[in-house]
Formats: structure tokens, C-alpha cells, sequence
């Protein structure tokens, strides 16, 4: 391939749009800004500024999620990065691929007011660290960053001296290739124990994680051999919308009728999960049955829970694996989904229109009503707090790829960041966000005017408790005051239409009707407020 003299932060932008990537996140400064120039001016690349750094990683996250892509952000140095600290954790932490294109400052200033030891920071969010190591090596170590992104799925902070910026160099498109062949399937006693566990087991489970979001096919043609019903964790919501026998989320988010069949079952076959004590209930749900693990990483087999049988393979070779030997050795099926009653398993009790305090909405009801009336096509985002178990519970996604949760690191005020990536991955389809008057007081109000700015078609869902609620439940559950917990916020329905949005304050079931036909005529981000008893909102299930 000819080689064209240019400058390395041309370099630079050529590498990520060489890998395919036609949208960056960012907040321009000293080190990245004519970098960012030279993607949108010269390599056709859309850039998407934000008003915070974090948020740049966030939407990043997002964008990779929904797309199947690499995300890329950039940010300048110093403050810059130590404003994606959250943001970071929670991409390692979720195990979500995507670069960060980090400025640093310059190598022949060490004191530079915004000098930081950026690696060490870096290492605290469990990222991975890339250091660009001189001009003329751009484009490889960019390549090598995206590399490490998709194969340790993990985001990837490539840091990039300032002053090397207008020194030049030869570009070279340079992309390494990851080899995506699946995890071999195992042979030997460690596959002979699972599949005589499995062949015994009378009211077997099968249970699904984000790491088997690839393998439904494989593990309903399983499931159905078996005659076993299936559950997913949270992560893979969505998995089994269309399947007979699907029980939705396994652990402390089921139904209660769910829970105790979980309970009653002899064996769980577990892919692609790494048994979170949510998933579960620390322990709770385990005892008295057979627990087989199938995952691709060996990092998280027995790193919640030590299962009686676990196989490091692919969930949907293994699989097959399993019904290839079930049939060969004739073994009956179970029978246990001839038992089940699926309507009475995955019906959460319904809310009461009329119970609610004047000037407030049942949360419970609001959120049924919700569900029939948003989008059916949705990616749903939830943001963290003490609302968020009643959305997982009430509000369905399509598919894993169109759930997004943002409490990996346990933060709030994540959602409204990634949502709007996710709408950049997928413009064609509505964004749902749920998020809690804190965490829109954190991080949404940031970027609301983000979403607006780029007419997105979202739809923000604000669950107003005028507290922060996990914390004023702790004060109440020890008959303290719980004052200090509450807050006079502003109008967020006023916030969001002053910003460019449509917004709808809800304080009764009447005004509920009114947002749920808004819905259907929205025409630029709208934002349902539902103003809430902080004393009547369901307690966490988790």
C-alpha cells in the first residue's frame, strides 16, 4: 500500500476510521482537538461533543453494546481523564469493549499543571492502558488497542503525548484481526460428569447470561429436549421472549410463583454466567440441586459460586454437545415443563390506579401502564437506584442487545449518557431510558440537551421520589429521620422542555393517560416526570 506523509494526529484519525468506526465521542482540548478536526473534516467521521468527559466513555459503551462495535471516545489530559474514572469501572467491570483515545501532556513538560500519572489511574478502573510510544508508531498501537478491546473485552485507554501531535509521520493502515472461533468443547470426566448430571436431573433449569446471548437457538433446541423451562440472568433479559416455557429473570428478580419452582428444581444448567449472588440470592437458590457451569472464560467459572460441574466451552457447542449425547444414550425427557403453569410463573402482581397519595402516582401501576404504551421496538437503558428492580421486573426489552443496565459499578446517574449512545448505534429505533431524580440531577441534566441537539428519539421516564430512596428506606428501617434523604429538586418536566425537550410532570393517574398519549405524538425527546411517595415505593429486590 502507498504511504502518504502526514502528521500524527492525522494519523491518528485515520487509524479509528480504518477500523470501520464512523461516530466518536469526546470533549475536545490541548491534546485531541485536531485530531477530532481532522476525523470529521477530513475522514467524514461524526463527532458527538458532550458536556462531560465521563459521558463520552459512556455513550461509548453504549454505541458498543448495541452496534456490536468497538466504541471510541477521546478525551484531552489530566482532569479530562480523571472525569471517566466512573465511567471506565464501569465498562471494565461489565466487561464492555471500546477505546478511549487519552491526550496526555507533553513529554518535555513534566510541569504541566494538568500532569498526572495516567497509567496508575487508569489501573485503579481495571481498564486497560496502551501507551503510544512515538509518532511514527500511531497507527500499530491504535490498532493494538482496538485489538485488546475486543479480545479482553474490556475498554482500552491509548494515551497520546500532546507534543507528539504535529510531528510527522508515514500513515499505514494497520488492523489486526481477532479470531473469533468459539471455545473448544470439552471431552474427558469433566464433560461425562455434566452430561450424567444433566441425564439424571428430574426438573432441570436452564439458565442464560450475557455471555450466551449468541447460543439461544442451541439452548432452546436444549431445552426442549429436556423439557425444562428456561430462565436468563438479568444481563440476558429478553433472551426467550418468544419461548413457551421462558421464565425470565432467574434470582431475586422473579416472580414469587418463579422463585419457588427455582426453588423445587434438582439441577441448573448454567451458560455464559458467572452466577452474580443476585442471580443467586446468595446461594439461596442453589441448595438442594445439581449446578452445572458452561463459560467461555475460565476467570468466571466458580468466581461467585463452585458449581458441581463446570466446562470451559462454548455455550452453544456445548449445547449441542449435550443433546448429542442425551439422544445417543436415549435418555427420556424430564416432563417437569408439563407442570408448570407459565402465566401464573411470569405474572407480577399488579399496581392499584387509586393508591397513591394526592399530588402522586403508584409507581407500580404507572409502569405497568408504561410497558403497553412505549415503543414495542425500545432499547430500554436503566440508570441505578432504588427504582430500577421494578422496571427489570415490569418493562421488557426485545433482546439483550436492547437492554442496557448501568449499575455494574453500583453508580447512579449513568443512563441518560448511554442511552444516547445507544440511539446513535441503532438511529432508526426509540431509545426508553428509566432513571431516578438523582441520577438525573448527576448525570442527566448534563447531557439531556445532548439528546436534543441531536433529535434523538428518546423517551425519558423520571422516577421522582424527592429522595434519594435506598437511603431514606435505611433511616426508616431504623425509625430515624429521614430528612437528611430528601430533596426539593426542580421541575424536571420544566428542566427537560427549557432544554429543548417536551416534558410532562405526572401527579395522578389522569396525568398519566395525558403522558401516555405523548408518547405517541413526540416529535423531539420527551421526558414523563412521575413524581412519587418516597414512602410508597417497592423495595429493591436485589
Amino acid at each position: 500500500m502507498a504511504e502518504t506523509k502526514s502528521y500524527t494526529y492525522q494519523s491518528i484519525a485515520q487509524a479509528v476510521q480504518d477500523h470501520g468506526l464512523d461516530t466518536m465521542f469526546g470533549l475536545m482540548g490541548d491534546a485531541n482537538l485536531f485530531m477530532v478536526d481532522h476525523y470529521v473534516r477530513t475522514c467524514g467521521g461524526t463527532f458527538v461533543p458532550v458536556a462531560y468527559e465521563g459521558s463520552a466513555v459512556l455513550m461509548a459503551l453504549a454505541y458498543s453494546h448495541v452496534s456490536g462495535k468497538v466504541g471510541v471516545a477521546t478525551v484531552t489530559h489530566g482532569p479530562a481523564l480523571s472525569n471517566c474514572v466512573t465511567a471506565l469501572t464501569e465498562g471494565a467491570r461489565g466487561h464492555v469493549p471500546m477505546v478511549l483515545l487519552a491526550g496526555d501532556t507533553p513529554v518535555m513538560n513534566p510541569q504541566n499543571l494538568q500532569n498526572i500519572d495516567q497509567r496508575e489511574l487508569v489501573k485503579v478502573t481495571g481498564a486497560g492502558f496502551e501507551q503510544l510510544r512515538a509518532p511514527e508508531t500511531a497507527a500499530y498501537d491504535i490498532a493494538h488497542a482496538f485489538y485488546r478491546a475486543r479480545v479482553e473485552k474490556r475498554p482500552i485507554v491509548l494515551n497520546m503525548p500532546a507534543d507528539f501531535m504535529w510531528q510527522e509521520v508515514e500513515h499505514q493502515k494497520t488492523v489486526f484481526a481477532t479470531f473469533g472461533a468459539p471455545a473448544y468443547v470439552p471431552e474427558g470426566d469433566d464433560v461425562d460428569n455434566a452430561i450424567g448430571i444433566i441425564a439424571s436431573a428430574r426438573r432441570p433449569v436452564i439458565l442464560a447470561g450475557g455471555g450466551a446471548a449468541h447460543a439461544k437457538e442451541k439452548l432452546t433446541r436444549l431445552a426442549d429436549r429436556l423439557e425444562a423451562p428456561l430462565a436468563t440472568t438479568l444481563k440476558a433479559k429478553g433472551l426467550f421472549n418468544d419461548h413457551p416455557y421462558n421464565m425470565d429473570i432467574f434470582g431475586t428478580l422473579s416472580t414469587p410463583a418463579a422463585y419457588d419452582v427455582i426453588a423445587k428444581a434438582d439441577c441448573v444448567i448454567c451458560f455464559g454466567t458467572s452466577l452474580h449472588h443476585f442471580t443467586t440470592d446468595k446461594g439461596a437458590l442453589m441448595k438442594g440441586k445439581r449446578v452445572v457451569q458452561v463459560n467461555e472464560s475460565v476467570r468466571e467459572l466458580s468466581k461467585n459460586y463452585h458449581p458441581d460441574a463446570a466446562l470451559v466451552a462454548d455455550a452453544g457447542l456445548t449445547a449441542d454437545n449435550i443433546v448429542y449425547w442425551l439422544d445417543e444414550a436415549e435418555i427420556a425427557p424430564s416432563g417437569f415443563t408439563k407442570e408448570l403453569d407459565m402465566e401464573a410463573l411470569t405474572a407480577h402482581p399488579p399496581g392499584d390506579r387509586d393508591k397513591a397519595q394526592p399530588g402522586h402516582v403508584n409507581y407500580v401501576y404507572a409502569l405497568d401502564r408504561l410497558e403497553e404504551a412505549l415503543p414495542k421496538n425500545r432499547i430500554l437503558t436503566t440508570d441505578g437506584g432504588r427504582f430500577m428492580t421494578e422496571v427489570w421486573c415490569r418493562i421488557s426489552a426485545p433482546d439483550p442487545h436492547s437492554f442496557i443496565v448501568t449499575a455494574n459499578f453500583g453508580s447512579i446517574g449513568l443512563g441518560l449518557q448511554e442511552a444516547i449512545g445507544a440511539g446513535l448505534a441503532a438511529p432508526d429505533r426509540p431509545v426508553v431510558l428509566f432513571t431516578g431524580d438523582g441520577g438525573f440531577m448527576m448525570g442527566g441534566v448534563n447531557e439531556f440537551n445532548t439528546a436534543v441537539r441531536l433529535k434523538q428519539d428518546l423517551i425519558v421516564i423520571v422516577a421522582n421520589d424527592s429522595a434519594y430512596g435506598a437511603e431514606h428506606i435505611q433511616f426508616l428501617d431504623r425509625s430515624m429521620d429521614p430528612g437528611l434523604s430528601q430533596f426539593e429538586w426542580p421541575c424536571f418536566a420544566d428542566v427537560a422542555t427549557s432544554l429543548g425537550g417536551h416534558g410532562i410532570l405526572v401527579e395522578s393517574a389522569d396525568d398519566l393517560d395525558k403522558a401516555v398519549a405523548a408518547i405517541e405524538t413526540r416529535e423531539r425527546p420527551l421526558l414523563i416526570e412521575l413524581r412519587l411517595d418516597p414512602n410508597d415505593v417497592p423495595r429493591m429486590r436485589i
